[in-house]
């Protein structure tokens, strides 16, 4: 993706010796981490070679198409490059299943009637967790805490990284699920959330797979909001269960807030976001937190591209993002912007580079925003004098830089108006697409 770092996966010596020998370590550890996560998630064998001669390129090309996949996994576009995004998603705290296991129907209880034990003491082993529930009598299910290799062929990684795995329904170690002893377990916010965690692991117990889906219960990285609610499992356990996530293909989808960013254009619904880029045919869905985890909050009122990051507005407050990183002093609050104190939220906004302004609109109001200035330019003008025929309020807005178009959301249409002609001219209403 244009803009983001990448590692590449391979180096040539084009640098002093020390330097050069540095960079190898610093490629090879890399690659050695990348590797290791796509064997773990993916089933990548990093030192199988197909044929008896094999060789590096071919190797990287295969590890190239497994990182695509993980990629198209989590919604991010395929590149096949480690980008900082595609890192960022690898240092999620995370499941310990594979993204990728070949799960099926079979993989159901036999009994509609589960049996349970808690085994609240860490233990070494396996065998010594389910030799100390005998005692208590047999169960289909046990929960326990363990640390490091605790002979299951699943170790532990310490703080971070894997919180916890659960085995598929059977016999034996059937069903058991296993916590990290090592992570700081809490039920509220002050550590990882052991009720999040148990809930994504009682859904492997009961034969769930992974999910894509970044609001669905079964996604391998928690979802540590903190609105979080407890699913149907109910519901779960349903072959054809209702979607959780906006459907791009609604008749009915509305956006909450539409900008550019870099290449790629986002469309923001609810807590997710749709990521098209022009280099790709798929426009992947994600959450706004994996973009940026712990910034901006889960639901962004209005969004645009503003100077080498991206401004966002949520309700009365406004963030400031350079870099991915939330600039120091924010959020604020709108009245900083210069809006009168009858103004307590914004329904879209756009920004103009080349102008150095900003148009947020609330109501059937927009406003100029000066960003040179730092400063409102006068009072508001009605949204209708400004874009005749555009019905309001409406929902986001975004101004293409290459082609000068603005785009108008309202509801399940929008109305594309052309910049390059006076206002009002050369409008054009359709159905919203994303794909």
């Amino acid at each position: 993706m244009s803009g983001a770092s990448a590692f590449p996966l391979s180096s040539r010596d084009k640098y002093p010796c020390f330097v050069s020998r540095l960079l190898g370590f610093l490629v090879n550890s890399v690659n050695y981490v990348l590797q290791e996560y796509l064997r773990h998630f993916y089933g990548f064998q990093p030192e199988r070679r197909r044929r008896a001669a094999e060789s590096d390129e071919d190797q990287n090309s295969r590890l190239c198409d497994q990182l695509k996949r993980m990629q198209r996994f989590f919604g991010l576009p395929p590149s096949g490059e480690l980008t900082n995004e595609t890192v960022a998603v690898m240092r999620r705290p995370r499941c310990g299943l594979s993204d990728a296991e070949p799960f099926g129907d079979t993989m159901r209880w036999k009994t509609s009637t589960l049996s349970y034990r808690w085994s609240p003491e860490p233990q070494s082993t396996v065998s010594q967790t389910r030799e100390s529930t005998v005692q208590l009598g047999e169960a289909d299910i046990v929960i326990s805490f363990h640390s490091g290799d605790h002979e299951d062929g699943s170790p532990f990684d310490g703080s971070g990284g894997i919180l916890a795995h659960a085995f598929l329904p059977g016999s034996g170690i059937g069903g058991d699920v296993h916590f990290d002893a090592e992570e700081d377990w809490s039920f509220n916010s002050t550590g990882y959330s052991l009720f999040v965690v148990a809930v994504h692991e009682f859904g492997h117990a009961l034969g769930l797979p992974h999910s894509p889906d970044p609001g669905a219960v079964m996604y391998p990285a928690y979802n540590f909001a903190p609105d979080y609610e407890l699913p149907n499992f109910a519901k779960l356990v349903l072959k054809n269960p209702p979607p959780r996530t906006p459907d791009k293909c609604d008749p009915d989808l509305s956006f909450d807030a539409v900008t550019e960013l870099q290449q790629e254009l986002l469309f923001f619904k609810d807590r997710f976001m749709w990521r098209k880029h022009p280099q790709f045919d798929e426009t992947g869905i994600t959450l706004i937190s994996s973009l940026w985890p712990d910034v901006v909050p889960s639901h962004l009122d209005a969004a645009y591209e503003n100077h080498d990051g991206c401004d966002s507005v949520s309700g009365d407050q406004y963030w400031v993002l350079r870099q991915l990183s939330l600039q120091e002093g924010f959020p604020r609050n709108i009245s900083a912007l210069g809006f009168p104190s009858r103004i307590k939220a914004v329904d879209a906004a756009l920004h103009f580079r080349e102008d150095r302004c900003t148009m947020f609109f609330t109501g059937n109001e927009c406003w100029r925003y000066n960003e040179q200035q730092e400063a409102m330019e006068g009072a508001a003008t009605l949204i209708g004098e400004q874009f005749p025929g555009i019905p309001t309020p409406i929902d986001a807005a975004v101004f293409h830089q290459g082609t000068s178009i603005t785009s108008l959301f309202k509801s399940a249409a929008h109305v594309v108006e052309s910049t390059a002609r006076k206002h009002g001219k050369q409008l054009r209403a359709g159905k919203i697409s994303v794909k």
